[in-house]
């Protein structure tokens, strides 16, 4: 939730997440994605901050632009340093939790699965591949990468594995956790 001074951070985590940190503003014609995610993070800074008439245009920007890209994405969901990597649907549930650093691709849909307030919490450092359908009162770790096209029902609450399939199960451990910390040694033959 974007409260005073937290505006300036969001948009800077957000910018290096997409990896467009050395331009100060989106080209004319072009980065549809960082001018949405813009319009999305002044949207939640204004209507959190109850600024009356930038809350409604900013309303007005988000929705249009989510609309031309196939994003219907709420405020006050993900944390700073949001990447979504591709424009196509994008569907997350209002009541969902969302950690920094999240990198979502095309195709995702966070819901619910019957309750109101029966939503997924996500921690940091998530990247949710495309295809993946995430539902139900379920926590996932920091750290875990949720494979293309997962149906995830059930919590995950180890950091730094990888979830496929469906439903969705561990499939390995991170690298860095398999090899104590380095990288393999290859040896020349």
């Amino acid at each position: 939730m974007i409260l005073t001074k937290e505006l300036r951070y969001y948009l800077e985590q957000d910018k290096k997440a997409l990896g467009v940190s050395r331009r100060k503003r989106p080209k004319y014609f072009g980065d549809y994605v960082w001018k949405y995610q813009i319009c999305l993070r002044k949207h939640e800074y204004y209507a959190n901050t109850n600024a009356r008439m930038l809350k409604h245009i900013y309303r007005y920007l988000h929705k249009k632009k989510g609309l031309k890209l196939g994003f219907d994405i709420p405020i006050n969901v993900f944390g700073p340093g949001l990447r979504i990597n591709h424009f196509g649907l994008l569907v997350v549930n209002s009541n969902a939790k969302i950690g920094a650093n999240c990198d979502i691709h095309q195709g995702v849909n966070i819901g619910q699965n019957h309750d109101q307030f029966d939503v997924p919490t996500i921690g940091d450092h998530v990247w949710i591949g495309p295809g993946a359908k995430l539902f139900g009162n379920i926590k996932i770790a920091n750290g875990i990468t949720i494979g293309a096209n997962a149906v995830v029902n059930r919590s995950f609450t180890e950091e730094n594995i990888t979830i496929a399939g469906v439903p969705a199960q561990k499939v390995k451990e991170a690298l860095h956790k398999t090899f104590g910390g380095s990288e393999p040694q290859h040896t020349a033959q």
